[in-house]
């Protein structure tokens, strides 16, 4: 089974922020998101075991990244037993999006 894995510190890192102070300050100016520090400091430290949709819709905003730069999807580790699995080719974000908005345009139905 896979699993993800937080990269909220390395996207953060790559855009020069360090501390949770920065952060906390770039969600409130650039998304208008209000977060306590203790929050913060949860999501720059461990990996939450849910996240609201609005909460990693304003991080990227406030980091001008996508969910895919904040997720990533591991298919090598069978989570029940730690043993590696056959791994899975999965498709950015964005491309399964772009397919979205294409079947769209040809007006044909998605196929489930």
């Amino acid at each position: 089974m896979a699993e993800f894995r937080w990269r909220l510190r390395m996207a953060a890192a790559q855009r020069e922020v360090w501390t949770g102070a920065q952060l906390r300050r770039l969600l409130a100016d650039k998304a208008g998101l209000e977060l306590s520090s203790a929050s913060i400091s949860a999501l720059m430290t461990q990996q939450p075991s849910q996240i609201k949709l609005a909460t990693l819709a304003a991080l990227c905003q406030a980091l001008d990244c996508t969910a895919n730069d904040l997720l990533e999807l591991d298919t090598t580790t069978d989570i029940g037993n730690g043993t590696p699995s056959t791994p899975v080719t999965q498709e950015p974000l964005r491309a399964a999006a772009g397919q979205e908005r294409s079947r769209a345009a040809r007006n044909t139905p998605p196929p489930f």
